[in-house]
């Protein structure tokens, strides 16, 4: 015990929570503590290295969160093997008991409404071979093509493999162990996994009817935060859009704090709403994320990604240590994809699909006296009585939803369900009905709203 103590303090450089988990982080790849083995009591540490109890604790909080170490009440924290992975909140989202009839649970785009592949694929002869391995990562006509559509005057562009890898780089190249980094609540659990993989400490902000309520970011803001992430159109869950004066007033507020704006544009096509990003205001503090997932096909695997010079330099270093660039092959597809008339018109199509698909549930859910907020995508966000009894009750029905649980991170907003109504094509009265008759459904020892 001594001995871990002894290291822990070699390392430390500043007595705070963050320098504490950046020691203890430290003395667990030096080896001096393996997987399974115990850290010291808070109250020992506190005590041995003239700290308070709360910041020990705070700092436990923190290793715990990011996966380094698991508390488990008396029996103490210990230390986790390192790059295993663990259950996340989004595997919660995806967790199936049985199939279902009519699976909503998912988020994913309706198969019937992505445009056609045939005619991009006739133009393809070869898969194509790079001049050399440091060849432009991305296809010159599809990047005019795509800055000719971006929202803001960027100058240069990365492809990526999805919206997904763009965070990921940006949150391993960008965030060190501990930052405050604000994210909306709800939130898509994927974002708050790796958030937590690298250590970052999530500050959750509400959403409102007009996007990231400001005056939860001004409070967030009273300690620096290194990073605002955010859904610009469609908010998953919540199908809330943020509003051009809303974004203005968050890059007012921002601006000036060198806080970094990722915003993750995931739904740009299966919308009717006009582009909004704070890149207007702040093209310096701010990376804007487009996927082509929803409106072309997840299994394109394909987004683009604008931000600040440094911050592409950096990414694109980082991917050279690994894939190196986003298949070519795909980037010659999506240029077709963008640029072919009809495909073109088969995303506009599908938009309105969308749109209509959602409004008739949710229209037919006010009906039933539930009311849904947010306007735009393909999900909803349904409050219920009790998450349990209502994902229960649809699951006897055939029905598959996604608990709220995962979305959630503050109390005090009720239970809740996300429902892809993007994918109901048919019989949207039916199922209102059903969720209605859910939303109100307790279970046993259900709490009393």
């Amino acid at each position: 015990m001594k001995a871990v103590l002894s290291a822990i303090e070699e390392r430390l450089d500043q007595p705070t929570a963050r320098g504490l988990a950046h020691a203890v982080t430290a003395v667990i790849h030096d080896g001096a503590l393996a997987p399974g083995d115990k850290l010291p009591p808070i109250r020992t540490v506190a005590s041995e290295l003239a700290l308070s109890p709360t910041t020990v604790s705070a700092a436990w909080a923190q290793l715990a969160r990011s996966g380094v170490v698991r508390t488990d009440g008396r029996r103490g924290t210990s230390v986790l093997a390192q790059g295993v992975a663990r259950p996340g909140r989004y595997q919660q989202v995806l967790e199936r008991q049985a199939p279902f009839a009519l699976d909503l649970s998912t988020g994913v785009p309706d198969a019937e409404l992505l445009p056609s592949l045939g005619p991009a694929l006739r133009e393809l002869t070869t898969a194509g071979t790079p001049g050399s391995y440091l060849d432009d990562p991305v296809l010159p006509d599809l990047a005019e093509v795509l800055l000719a559509q971006w929202p803001y005057a960027a100058t240069e562009l990365a492809v990526v493999d999805g919206a997904m890898d763009a965070m990921d780089l940006i949150a391993r190249t960008r965030l060190r162990f501990g930052d405050r980094v604000v994210v909306e609540h709800p939130c898509f659990p994927p974002l708050v996994d790796l958030l937590e993989s690298v250590g970052a400490q999530v500050v959750p902000v509400r959403v409102d009817d007009e996007g990231l309520s400001l005056d939860g970011l001004r409070e967030a803001l009273a300690t620096p935060v290194a990073a605002v992430f955010l859904q610009p159109r469609a908010q998953n869950p919540t199908g809330v859009t943020l509003s051009e004066r809303r974004a203005r007033a968050l890059a007012r507020l921002l601006d000036g704090t060198g806080t970094l704006v990722v915003e993750d544009d995931s739904a740009s096509a299966p919308t009717s709403a006009g582009a909004v990003t704070l890149a207007r205001w702040l093209p310096g503090h701010t990376a804007y994320i487009r996927s082509f997932s929803k409106s072309h096909g997840p299994d394109l695997r394909l987004a683009a990604l604008s931000a600040p010079s440094e911050l592409l330099r950096s990414l694109a270093a980082q991917r050279q240590l690994g894939q190196g660039w986003s298949s070519r092959l795909l980037q010659r597809i999506l240029h077709s994809l963008l640029t072919d008339p009809a495909a073109v018109e088969s995303v506009a199509s599908a938009t309105q699909e969308y749109a209509r698909r959602r409004a008739a549930v949710v229209d037919a859910l006010a009906r039933h006296g539930v009311d849904v907020a947010g306007a735009e995508g393909l999900n909803i966000w349904v409050p219920v009585h009790d998450e349990t009894a209502a994902v229960m009750r649809l699951s006897g029905q055939g029905i598959g939803v996604a608990p709220g649980t995962p979305f959630s991170l503050l109390p005090g907003d009720g239970d809740h369900i996300r429902v892809t109504v993007g994918l109901v094509r048919a019989g949207h009265e039916e199922l209102a009905e059903q969720l209605a008759v859910a939303s109100r459904t307790s279970g046993w020892g259900a709490r009393v709203r």
